[in-house]
């Protein structure tokens, strides 16, 4: 049997149903009723709805431990998907509890309950920091503790911590860490938080762009790169998950045009960006509205990242789906 936490999420309910499109058994964790109607709704946007039925669903929180006794009996394999994604320094306590100890916890009743694999979705903003004679990031660029990182990056790190401590203890871990996932997603749900959120902005007319670029990657091959690793003998090792490194002017400009809207004509220069999230600051605080605009993100849209997936390639021999592919796919569902 297996386990898939953050079920209800863009990760977990792909993943799901391409779980039980492959044959397996699958329980899946959720906190409220009204959760599982976003995953249902996923299956019904793929026609799948016939498949949605065999989910086994339990409840339970990854931050509540006596609700988490009977989530993992007889479970065998676990994808650990759960997690906080929030860029709003107020939401620094509830990103180290739920990212940080809800693994802590995960990663315990693995080791109790002698599951046989784990599967954690990392990402990668808890990869390490270039040296200035590096170009390109991958698995070995070592995290650097005296350099600013995000509360997300943090937890994130944090999270990984406990999974190797897993693997210390004796349990078999892979880690994946993927770029920023794009993937459709169906009208009910929520397109103004996490990455659709890009998809979102650009259909109702984005004005500005910056020259930054980060890697790209589909939920689809997210997925089906873990159920890969999970099947096959990898174990206490991670893999960058991207498709192609891409300037996020090219991405706005690919859904633009699949979405057939105007792009954006305007550069945002750094000083813009700076005033911005100042300008949000006052206005959360002032009126009590939640970050859109922070430091971080702002210094990241004029970053240059890359990132390398060579690793995966020469062990899996994946070759990822082209992200212009990917966007158009979005756009036939959006």
């Amino acid at each position: 049997m297996i386990l898939v936490t953050g079920a209800t999420g863009l990760v977990g309910s792909y993943l799901i149903l391409h779980l039980i499109e492959n044959g397996a058994s699958v329980t899946a964790l959720y906190r409220n009723e009204k959760s599982i109607e976003k995953t249902k709704s996923l299956f019904q946007l793929y026609h799948k709805s016939d498949l949605f039925e065999k989910i086994q669903w339990v409840q339970g929180d990854i931050i509540d431990i006596p609700s988490l006794e009977e989530v993992f009996h007889n479970i065998d394999f676990v994808y650990h998907c759960a997690a906080k994604i929030s860029f709003d320094p107020r939401d620094e306590e509830k990103l180290r509890k739920i990212n940080i100890e809800g693994t802590a916890n995960v990663v315990n009743f693995c080791l109790a309950k002698n599951v046989k694999k784990l599967c954690f979705v990392s990402s990668i903003s808890a990869l390490g920091d270039l040296p200035s004679a590096q170009a390109i990031t991958d698995e070995e660029t070592d995290w650097n503790a005296e350099k600013p990182h995000s509360d997300y990056a943090i937890s994130k790190y944090g999270a990984e911590m406990e999974i190797w401590r897993g693997q210390q203890e004796g349990l078999q871990v892979v880690i994946v860490n993927p770029g920023v996932i794009l993937g459709a997603v169906p009208k009910s749900w929520n397109r103004e938080e996490g990455s659709f959120k890009i998809i979102t902005t650009v259909a109702k007319g984005l004005k500005y762009f910056t020259t930054g670029s980060t890697g790209f990657v589909g939920v689809t091959d997210v997925v089906q790169c873990m159920m890969q690793l999970m099947k096959s003998d990898t174990n206490g090792e991670r893999y960058i998950l991207v498709s192609e490194n891409l300037p996020y002017k090219t991405i706005i400009d690919l859904i633009a045009d699949k979405l057939k809207v105007n792009p954006p004509k305007i550069e945002a220069k750094p000083w813009m960006t700076q005033l911005a999230w100042r300008l949000d600051w006052i206005m959360s605080n002032l009126f009590f509205k939640k970050r859109t605009l922070t430091r971080a993100i702002a210094k990241s849209l004029h970053t240059k990242d890359k990132y390398s997936s060579q690793k995966l390639y020469r062990e899996l021999n994946y070759q990822f789906q082209p992200i212009e592919e990917v966007i158009e796919a979005i756009a036939e569902h959006y």
